[in-house]
Order: C-alpha cells, then structure tokens, then sequence
C-alpha cells in the first residue's frame, strides 16, 4: 500500500552509514527528510548528496533531520562518499540507509517494479515532529531534484502550521499569503490586524510581520 498524506511515517530499524537507526527514535521531536537514490556511485545522485550536506545549516535552522537511502551495504555507501566529497568538494554529514533487503523500500513503496524492479526511484518524504507524513515527491532516474524547492516546501509547511494561512503559487519567505477560507473576517481582524487585501471572499492576500514569517 502506498504512502500517504497525512499517515504516521511507518517505522523501522536498519543499518546506516552512521549505525543502527531506529527511525522514529531518530527524528526525536524535529522535522525529517527521508530520501532515497537508486543505487551508490550513480552520477547525479552525487550531486544530490553533495547539495543536501552542502545545505545542513538550512536544514538545522528549519529543525530538521535528513536521511538517504538506497538499496546498497554501508561499505558501498562508505566508499561513495569519498568520491562524493573528491568529485563535489563536499563530505557528506548524514546518515545513508542501507537498504541491501529492501525492507524500507517496500515498506515506502520505493520500489517501481515498472521502472527498474532492482532499484528505488528518487523519492522524497518530508515528515513532521508529530511522524506524520506532509509531502512526497517522486522524481525519475533522470532528473535531478530540486533541494531548494524542497526547502521551501519545508518553509510553507512549517509557516502554515504556525498560522492560519497557506502560501500562493511560486511563494517564497517573506512574500503575501492568503488567509485560509475557514477564518471568518472577522477572526482575520484580531490575528491580521495589519489588514489584508480582498480579491474575492475566497482569496484574502495578507503580508505577514517579519516574527510571524
């Protein structure tokens, strides 16, 4: 059964470049990004690596947690890694799941049988301190994810747990929002006092104060 929006992360116990990983035991109270790469010393997959390290000051300042995956033993893993920080100029400063049984593929549903049976597709997970499920992205073998639409994807979800808002299309940090339609004009008065501006009774655009964002 696949993965859904809104479902407790399952749970697992696996082998990592860091050790054993008891993932809930893991994530502890902060946000978490489990991704995954069909296999070590893949081309663009090193790049990938290399950017998700290169980001960990962004990921600490969000309170999150990354994790990678693929269906390779830690001593592959190992070995990658130095090519990674040799070909990209980066170590890499996170765990990577060693999936050799696929007991974590399966259980997220990484693996496409249609795609490559022997593989797992580049899947996203972003998941809450509650281990709650809030975003999957799949990408194919081919192309090369976007860390820092992930980052703002991160940056809305954490925004609009804060507030009653959500984040318009291409919405970056300190851009207008729009006031969630289940908040009367009445309740947008005493939590946007600074006012908003009304395009229709469904669509309140609100710029927040710098605190709030």
């Amino acid at each position: 059964m696949a993965i859904q929006l809104g479902q407790i992360a399952p749970d697992f116990e696996q082998d990592s470049t860091e050790g054993r990983i008891r993932f809930h035991e893991w994530l502890g109270n902060s946000w978490g990004i489990l991704f995954s790469h069909p296999k070590d010393y893949t081309p663009v997959c090193t790049t990938e690596l290399a950017e998700v390290a290169r980001l960990k000051p962004e990921w600490a300042k969000r309170n999150v947690k990354v994790i990678g995956l693929s269906v390779d033993p830690a001593s592959s893993h190992k070995g990658w890694e130095q090519d990674i920080e040799e070909t990209q100029g980066q170590r890499v400063n996170f765990p990577i799941i060693a999936d050799a049984d696929q007991t974590v593929s399966k259980l997220y549903d990484m693996v496409h049988p249609l795609a490559d049976p022997t593989v797992t597709v580049r899947s996203v997970f972003v998941i809450d301190p509650a281990k709650k499920v809030r975003l999957i992205m799949t990408y194919p073998p081919s192309a090369g994810r976007n860390f820092q639409e992930i980052l703002r994807a991160v940056d809305s979800l954490q925004l609009t747990d804060r507030e009653k808002v959500s984040t318009p299309v291409n919405w970056t940090p300190g851009e207008p929002v729009i006031i969630s339609p289940s908040l009367s004009d009445e309740d947008a008065k005493a939590r946007f006092p600074q006012g908003w501006k009304t395009l229709r009774p469904y669509l309140r655009i609100v710029e927040l104060p710098k605190a709030a964002e």
